[in-house]
């Protein structure tokens, strides 16, 4: 990514995410990079489910990774 930055540099979150079929595809600690975001890679075709935690704040969604879904995500605030 250029010319985005994150607010949240160099932080470890939980990150959870479950395919459509309920299978999980992520359940670990990642950790910002310097420009505050994470980096994931999901399989393309599928909806998912992720939920990330960190200091008692969390944020759910549904994202998915079809041929006209952004590939940057930047709408999810931990409350």
């Amino acid at each position: 990514m250029t010319g985005c930055q994150g607010e949240l540099v160099e932080k470890e979150f939980d990150v959870y995410i479950e395919d459509e079929a309920g299978n999980v595809v992520v359940d670990e600690k990642r950790m910002t990079q310097q420009n505050g975001f994470i980096d994931l890679w999901l399989p393309r075709d599928h909806k998912y489910k992720i939920k990330i935690e960190s200091d008692r704040k969390s944020v759910e969604s549904e994202i998915s990774t079809f041929g006209n879904d952004p590939t940057c995500i930047t709408n999810m605030q931990l409350m």
